[in-house]
């Protein structure tokens, strides 16, 4: 049984440079992970901060759920995320040094049913660094197109 992947945030991989990737629980109320199971979601814009020695998630939509009626909570409310205490003063240093951000990168169920995100401490591309990258992505499909079977 594998991760069940909900949403994914592809503008990253264009705008930003992965360095590390870290898995953080996420704490929802019922009928958003109602929701979330019916995949009505965008992580699209969204961003994680460090406040008060707490791990928050910022502008992420989940949909309110139909049958819950006006019980349902605020679709971009702000977002408590999981992770150890050592792992949060950590990035607390990683943020705080250089131009570094945490970023959500993909959102799934993991095996036993739990709601979990990937968060990623990112660096911002800039134009050269874009230009670099999208000449390497059109040589690789160069290549893939002379000789198929090799690469």
């Amino acid at each position: 049984m594998s991760n069940k992947i909900i949403s994914t945030n592809r503008k990253i991989f264009r705008d930003y440079q992965i360095l590390e990737t870290y898995e953080a629980g996420i704490v929802l109320k019922g009928s958003e992970v109602k929701s979330l199971r019916n995949s009505n979601t965008s992580l699209q814009d969204s961003y994680c901060k460090i406040e008060n020695n707490e791990l928050l998630l910022y502008n992420m939509y989940i949909a309110p759920y139909k049958q819950s009626g006006v019980f349902s909570p605020a679709p971009r409310r702000i977002r408590k995320l999981l992770l150890h205490r050592n792992e949060i003063n950590r990035l607390y240093g990683k943020l705080t040094q250089g131009n570094l951000v945490l970023i959500p990168v993909e959102l799934y169920f993991n095996n036993k049913g739990i709601a979990k995100l990937k968060l990623g401490l990112a660096k911002r591309l800039k134009g050269p660094d874009k230009r670099d990258q999208i000449k390497k992505r059109e040589l690789d499909r160069e290549l893939k197109k002379k000789f198929p079977g090799i690469i």
